[in-house]
């Protein structure tokens, strides 16, 4: 019976926080969409609509890859000039996983708390 051994990463990755983790070749990735982050990859792209955005990313055009893993990845939580210079398109169906899921944390993800909310009204 072999033994599986559960690979050991670098950085922790928040999936709460709606982060996701994305490898390519030895470079280790935690991305996030946040607002600063999504409206800078949308202004790189000049997408005319959230949708737009969301098909660009998770269809992995090449422009909206590299838009996405420069100015999506959590700072201090990847080295990004390195795993720029080692994507290939071997690489894109990990990414658009990851950027599928970061991007369904705001459509499907965390509610809010609904007590606290009906609690402040």
């Amino acid at each position: 019976m072999a033994i599986q051994v559960e690979p050991t990463f670098k950085y922790a990755v928040n999936e709460a926080r709606g982060e996701a983790r994305l490898i390519i070749e030895d470079v280790e990735l935690v991305l996030a969409a946040t607002m600063g982050g999504l409206a800078a990859v949308s202004s790189r792209l000049q997408c005319k609509s959230l949708n737009e955005l969301f098909q660009r990313l998770t269809g992995v055009e090449v422009a909206a890859t590299w838009a996405a893993i420069e100015l999506l990845t959590v700072k201090g939580k990847g080295n990004v000039a390195a795993a720029l210079e080692k994507i290939e398109l071997k690489h894109f169906p990990a990414c658009s996983v990851a950027f599928a899921a970061i991007l369904a944390h705001h459509f499907d993800g965390d509610e809010g708390n609904e007590e606290a909310a009906d609690e402040a009204a």
